[in-house]
């Protein structure tokens, strides 16, 4: 990627500029055009539309109903062209080149291994594919890509999950998660697979304060160990306005306290029904309130999302100038599943010096 025209944070330098995703689901961010294509490879007849923009809008339309299990009624169309190893492959790797393109640097990507085994591929099996996919489209690019495998927590899998996503820890899956509907599917139904996962000292993420509120923060953190949490937005109702002054209750004191990191998704909150508008979106509140922020897509097709245009929504909500974007993207690096010394790396020798000659040039008097 070259350099980034100096000026104020437009779209196009926004996407010139170094990003960093932890967030961002596998199946909820396919091309249109690849999923009729392999729906036609595959035998997968069940698409509402064959016309790629329809599909898009369709797809957007279906997730922006204002409900966390209607928005993830969509996926049964994506997953459901993603049965075979070419075609999670292809998935895969057209979404590191899409990643890519958009100026990411680092990504931590999620899937669940487990709803593509429809026709008797198994986990490691699907967990091959990605990491292949993965590989190929981001060679020759700027972007190192990692992958977290989810769990989905209302089916009965995650210990094989878990045990699956060690069994590729030192060849690119970085964490285990779990996913899908939060309310009535409490974390600690899972933890068998968060102690495994403890007693192999591997990074775990988990899904919790989206559709539900500090209740499942708390056993997220507490049972089962979480050291981000998947969205983690709900932690608002845990800080109390009164004339301006915020007063922090117990967990939300807690979360500030350790860092955990919070993996927020504005547009996708909006599209669930959250929050009405990125501007009414609390992110900027803990922001100001120095939280671990960091900002994520989430699901790039269905929320119609990039990482550019996401920072570009804070930066038309809330003002955001580079060296808040520039805070934000460290945040995220700081809060990946990778190594010390490789977040170390692309932080001093990849974003701070990029983000360097856009900060400057913000603070120099007009000519």
């Amino acid at each position: 990627m070259n350099a980034v025209e100096v000026g104020p944070p437009t779209p196009e330098r926004i996407r010139c500029a170094p990003k960093v995703v932890l967030h961002d689901h596998l199946d909820g961010g396919l091309r249109p055009e690849t999923i009729i294509e392999l729906a036609a490879e595959t035998g997968y007849t069940d698409l509402p539309t064959t016309d790629p923009t329809a599909l898009a809008a369709w797809m957007q339309r279906g997730a922006n109903r204002k409900d966390l299990t209607l928005y993830l009624e969509t996926f049964a169309h994506t997953v459901g062209v993603m049965q075979t190893p070419d075609a999670i492959v292809r998935v895969a790797r057209e979404c590191a080149e899409d990643l890519a393109a958009d100026g990411v640097v680092y990504a931590e990507v999620r899937f669940a291994p487990e709803l593509h085994v429809e026709r008797r591929l198994s986990l490691d099996g699907a967990i091959e594919a990605v990491l292949e996919g993965f590989a190929r489209g981001s060679s020759g690019t700027g972007l190192t890509i990692r992958a977290i495998c989810s769990a989905m927590r209302h089916l009965h899998r995650s210990v094989e999950v878990a045990e699956a996503a060690v069994r590729w820890r030192d060849r690119g899956v970085v964490a285990f998660d779990i996913a899908g509907p939060e309310d009535g599917y409490p974390p600690d139904d899972h933890l068998a697979a968060f102690q495994y996962c403890h007693r192999e000292n591997f990074h775990i993420t988990i899904h919790a304060g989206e559709a539900y509120g500090p209740r499942s923060i708390w056993k997220a953190l507490q049972f089962c160990g979480a050291e981000r949490l998947g969205h983690g937005i709900r932690i608002i109702e845990d800080i109390v306005t009164d004339d301006g002054d915020r007063t922090l209750g117990r967990l939300a004191h807690y979360i500030r306290d350790r860092r955990i990191p919070l993996e927020v998704c504005p547009t996708s909150n909006v599209n669930t029904g959250v929050f009405a508008s990125v501007a009414d979106h609390p992110i900027n509140t803990l922001v100001d309130l120095r939280f671990r922020v960091t900002v994520n897509t989430d699901n790039r097709l269905m929320s119609n999302v990039s990482m550019t245009s996401e920072m570009t929504a804070l930066v038309d909500a809330f003002g955001y100038d580079w060296t808040r974007l520039r805070w934000l993207t460290v945040n995220a690096m700081k809060s990946s599943f990778l190594p010390f010394r490789e977040r170390l790396k692309i932080i001093e020798g990849i974003i701070k010096p990029r983000y360097a000659p856009l900060e400057a040039a913000q603070s120099e008097p007009p000519a």
